[in-house]
């Protein structure tokens, strides 16, 4: 058996494992060929950016004869919408999961039966300690693939938050957190707050390596890193 875990749950939980392990693609990078008359080749634009992946998984499961409708329905439920998706020999990574859908059903026995999920994600596998917020002088050495970071400003007044010389000026009012992946800033209440804010969202990116982070006097810093490799 191979362990699937989808938003926290693990699919044993119901009676539903993984037949293998699935096969994780590789991204496609967006490159865009531009041909010019008379020039050999063609020029390449590269968007430094990756298409989602689908990550195709084999499921079986068991049910009692009277009630094998019912077990199908509990995998559907665990894997509708959004989420995290981990496998169970890289437990220290996770996909972000756009949606899943499945792709066929059989019923191979009275009490036995097999589904195909397809999960498409997010091109990075995200590091699980990513998520955890950190002192910015913690994360000044990136050892992985460009990031976007959240940032977490504590205090009260104007502030500037200076990434690798790009700033972000931001007022805050107890509390503001930067999040540079969906560009978006708000506040422990969730309070929309990017009014608050003047700057480019993209320029607060952690980039791979050493960085440099700095934050006016008086204000408390810290990250949540979102670390990413492909």
């Amino acid at each position: 058996m191979y362990s699937i875990t989808y938003n926290g749950e693990n699919g044993e939980t119901y009676g539903i494992v993984a037949a293998r392990r699935p096969s994780v693609p590789t991204p496609e990078i967006r490159v865009a060929e531009i041909e010019i008359p008379g020039m050999d080749g063609v020029l390449i634009e590269n968007e430094e950016s990756y298409g989602p992946i689908t990550i195709p998984v084999e499921f079986n499961f068991l049910g009692n004869e009277g009630d094998w409708m019912e077990t199908y329905r509990k995998a559907k439920r665990w894997l509708r919408g959004s989420g995290e998706l981990k496998l169970g020999d890289d437990p220290d990574y996770f996909y972000k999961v756009y949606y899943c859908k499945i792709t066929s059903v059989e019923r191979t026995s009275r009490r036995l039966g097999n589904f195909t999920a397809e999960f498409t994600c997010h091109p990075y596998a995200f590091l699980q300690d990513g998520k955890q917020e950190y002192d910015y002088q913690e994360v000044l050495e990136n050892p992985y693939m460009m990031s976007k970071p959240t940032y977490v400003i504590r205090g009260s007044g104007s502030c500037t938050l200076t990434v690798n010389g790009e700033t972000m000026k931001a007022t805050v009012n107890q509390n503001i957190w930067i999040d540079t992946e969906r560009m978006i800033a708000y506040n422990a209440e969730k309070t929309n707050q990017s009014s608050l804010l003047s700057g480019n969202y993209a320029g607060l990116r952690l980039k791979e390596g050493e960085n440099t982070i700095t934050i006016t006097p008086g204000f408390d810093l810290k990250v949540i890193p979102n670390w990413r490799a492909l």
